[in-house]
């Protein structure tokens, strides 16, 4: 059998990145490129400035990743390409970068959810199984997402506002941590202990999410400390956010699980690196019986790599675009 190499473009937020992946499971090149010390003077990505980085490095990323793959376009049997959802400018970038390749060496264009990405980045450690649970968890998104199959997605629930990993930073921000401030706010709880009282989330019978209230309660009790003259210790308030959020995670996927009868759980997207979560659920998992998989650090974050391997299967599926595709900002996985 004729083996197939995905090249994948990815500029849904600040990361430029472009990949190579072989039968949607092994890595041949990945080549990203943050904008990270760009964006943590203005605490959080400009839509603007990200985009304007994006067209700056777009084609010598590309350039880069065929060169250490040792590849030439002609050898690549199709291109996939993140068209939604994400910031608007940075994803025409990559698009059109994307169908400018599709156009002149004549290769398929394969349109790839940035969601159904971050899930196959799982299948670049091993291969998935099914039935699976997905837990999506990153800066723009938080998700459960059923899956009986290779590109079978059926949202369970999601965040009805803001974004788990969105939430991190806010708290971040609090603690005068920088951005970004997922990692930084994880490093800080495993310093403290959870010594103050913040609400657990949206804890009712749904698989949706809500994070927007334990932001608040934050933000409120650092102002009341301040107010009253107390200083706010950052290491008890950033393990008390974190179990908070790790709590409600946690509780959700696992009886998402159980009720659906699934023994199969996959965490992806930036938030799925955080140390508590990872931990937590592995041990939960233990003691349930399921099986559970995290992508590496490296595929955590936004990259091209998950998009190619994303790309494969649809590529087998018969999914095509042609050059009339179009980004968009939000859109349902499906």
């Amino acid at each position: 059998m004729k083996d197939t190499y995905i090249l994948g473009i990815e500029s849904s937020c600040d990361e430029t990145s472009c990949a190579i992946v072989k039968n949607g499971t092994q890595k041949i090149s990945n080549v990203v490129l943050s904008q990270i010390d760009i964006h943590k003077d203005f605490g959080g990505v400009v839509p603007e400035v990200a985009s304007r980085h994006h067209v700056k490095n777009i084609t010598m990323i590309i350039e880069q990743c065929l060169k250490e793959a040792k590849m030439t376009m002609q050898e690549i049997t199709a291109i996939a390409i993140t068209y939604g959802p994400g910031l608007i400018g940075s994803l025409l970038v990559g698009l059109e970068a994307a169908k400018t390749l599709s156009y002149i060496f004549k290769k398929p264009l394969i349109p790839v959810h940035h969601l159904a990405g971050h899930i196959y980045a799982n299948n670049l450690v091993e291969p998935l199984s099914f039935p699976l649970i997905a837990l999506i968890v990153s800066g723009g998104h938080t998700e459960l997402v059923y899956m009986k199959e290779h590109y079978s997605f059926e949202i369970l629930g999601g965040t009805l506002d803001d974004a788990v990993g969105e939430c991190y930073d806010k708290v971040a921000r609090v603690a005068n941590l920088g951005y970004p401030g997922g990692p930084k706010v994880d490093s800080l709880a495993y310093e403290g202990i959870p010594a103050y009282d913040l609400p657990m989330p949206l804890d009712d019978d749904s698989y949706n999410f809500s994070f927007s209230g334990l932001k608040s309660a934050v933000i409120n009790l650092a102002h009341r400390e301040h107010q009253l003259g107390r200083k706010i210790d950052d290491k008890n308030l950033a393990a008390s956010f974190q179990k908070s959020v790790v709590d409600i995670l946690t509780k959700k996927t696992l009886r998402a699980m159980k009720n659906l009868k699934v023994k199969n759980l996959i965490v992806a997207g930036g938030v799925a690196a955080n140390r508590s979560l990872r931990n937590r659920l592995k041990e939960l998992c233990q003691e349930n019986g399921y099986k559970v998989s995290f992508p590496s650090i490296e595929y955590c974050t936004d990259n091209a790599a998950m998009i190619a391997a994303a790309g494969y299967y649809a590529y087998q599926l018969g999914r095509r675009a042609d050059l009339t595709l179009n980004s968009i900002s939000s859109e349902i996985l499906n």
